[in-house]
């Protein structure tokens, strides 16, 4: 058997499916958080959390577009 090595391309498309899909679980997991039956939350805090998530997608985004310098974010409701 030949043991070829993956393009580039290749190990993008195995390693990039497999983080979106990681991600996209993580978001339906914070989803369930929405359940009134078993969590209390103030619309600041959804406000929050969302503002958070939506900075770091731009951030990431960005990085596919241009040379942005890697910064990580942190999350916090006391921020």
């Amino acid at each position: 058997m030949i043991n070829r090595q993956k393009t580039k391309r290749e190990r993008f498309e195995t390693v990039a499916s497999k983080r979106v899909q990681i991600i996209l679980d993580r978001l339906e997991t914070l989803s369930k958080c929405s359940n009134t039956n078993n969590y209390e939350y103030l619309e600041t805090d959804v406000n929050k959390m969302f503002r958070a998530i939506k900075e770091k997608l731009r951030n990431v985004e960005s990085m596919f577009y241009q040379k942005a310098s890697k910064r990580k974010n942190t999350f916090s409701f006391n921020k």
